[in-house]
C-alpha cells in the first residue's frame, strides 16, 4: 500500500517454524525484510515480535511445529 501504517493491525499472525529451528526461521524472516519490533514486550517473553516491510507486526513463537507435536500426549 502506498500510505504508511496509521492504526493498529486488524489481523495479527503468530508463526511457528516448520522443519527448521526457530533461530533458523528468524534468520530467514530477517533476510526477507522483516525487522524486530518493540511493542512493549518485556525481555522475558517467549516470542519475537517482527514487522514486515510495510510495518505490520507479527510474532515468531519460540517453539517449532515439531517441538509442539513432540509435547502432545
Amino acid at each position: 500500500m502506498p500510505e504508511g501504517k496509521t492504526v493498529k493491525n486488524r489481523l495479527h499472525f503468530d508463526l511457528r517454524a516448520d522443519g527448521v529451528s526457530t533461530a533458523e526461521e528468524l534468520e530467514r524472516l530477517l533476510a526477507l525484510g522483516a525487522q524486530r519490533r518493540d511493542v512493549g514486550q518485556g525481555p522475558d517473553v517467549s516470542w519475537v515480535v517482527l514487522g514486515d516491510p510495510e510495518g505490520n507486526e507479527f510474532c515468531l513463537l519460540s517453539r517449532s511445529v515439531q517441538d509442539v507435536e513432540r509435547a502432545l500426549p
